[in-house]
């Protein structure tokens, strides 16, 4: 690397390995949220809105005769684009995912993994998989997983995008048969410590498995049936759903920043961006 290209990286110590990182050069993996036209939903939500605020005489709408825009936005975080969600999607306790999200820059790695019919395979799930249910397996992640640029390394994040990558692969009608992890494959990124954990399809576990919720349980710690947060084992964990990985965005290790939006509540709409790193 010559003196000039160096120049433009910045040189990160983390986890006591030396990096260069990229910072003009982040690659965000989150949906846009258009509030006219098409717009993705899953679990039967209602489209996201924006109307203009009505209040006395004032519209909301410079076309209407206002003197500026306001908007009122409506939208279901889960459902209706990409979102990170913590513990507390899942406990009786308030958990707020904004004070569980790193401000820290983390070390992921990006794979891509073709689903397997569960028919096809051995891993499994609660309730039981039907053989037609496509799984992210522990064997295709093992496979998939990459090469880390320098020993020492230890990715505290994992970004999985599903193979093919279709932008539009989870539009409403086809969010239900969505890919989910198998048990194996949730306990495997549990036993490599990813506590940061980014996906493109709509849930981690099936859209409807009668409550179960058996990746998500592994992947916060959190036994069969607790709905306690003082049970949970990995209580600062996330999850971020519904992304989408760009094609050009190759597999690798990055630097990963979980960005959000400063609002409370058990998943909250967010920005995972990519930053592309080097050894020196």
């Amino acid at each position: 690397m010559t003196r000039n290209e160096r120049a433009q990286w910045a040189q990160l110590h983390i986890d006591g390995v030396t990096l260069l990182a990229d910072l003009a050069a982040g690659a965000s993996l989150a949906r846009v949220l258009e509030f006219v036209g098409p717009q993705l939903r899953c679990f039967g939500a209602a489209a996201a809105s924006s109307k203009p605020l009505v209040v006395g005489d004032f519209s909301g709408r410079v076309d209407c005769g206002a003197s500026c825009n306001v908007s009122v936005l409506s939208l279901t975080p889960h459902a209706n684009g990409t979102h990170t969600e913590g513990i507390g999607h899942l406990t009786a306790e308030r958990v707020d995912v904004q004070d569980l999200i790193p401000r820290r820059l983390l070390m992921a790695a990006l794979l891509s993994i073709e689903p397997e019919l569960a028919g096809d395979s051995a891993d499994s799930s609660s309730p039981a998989p039907r053989a037609d249910d496509l799984l992210l397996t522990r064997g295709a992640i093992e496979r998939a997983w990459p090469a880390a640029p320098a020993s020492g390394m230890r990715a505290r994040a994992a970004v999985i995008r599903t193979l093919p990558n279709e932008h539009d692969k989870f539009i409403e009608q086809r969010a239900a048969t969505a890919p989910f992890l198998s048990r194996e494959a949730a306990s495997w990124l549990v036993a490599h410590g990813i506590d940061h954990l980014v996906l493109d399809v709509p849930s981690a576990d099936r859209s409807s498995d009668g409550g179960e919720l058996t990746a998500h349980r592994i992947f916060f710690g959190l036994p069969p049936g607790s709905r306690s947060m003082l049970e949970a084992q990995r209580p600062r964990s996330t999850i971020t759903e519904l992304a989408f990985v760009d094609d050009a965005v190759a597999d690798g290790w990055y630097f990963l920043s979980l960005q959000s939006p400063a609002l409370c509540g058990d998943a909250v709409p967010s920005r995972p961006v990519l930053y592309p790193l080097r050894t020196p």
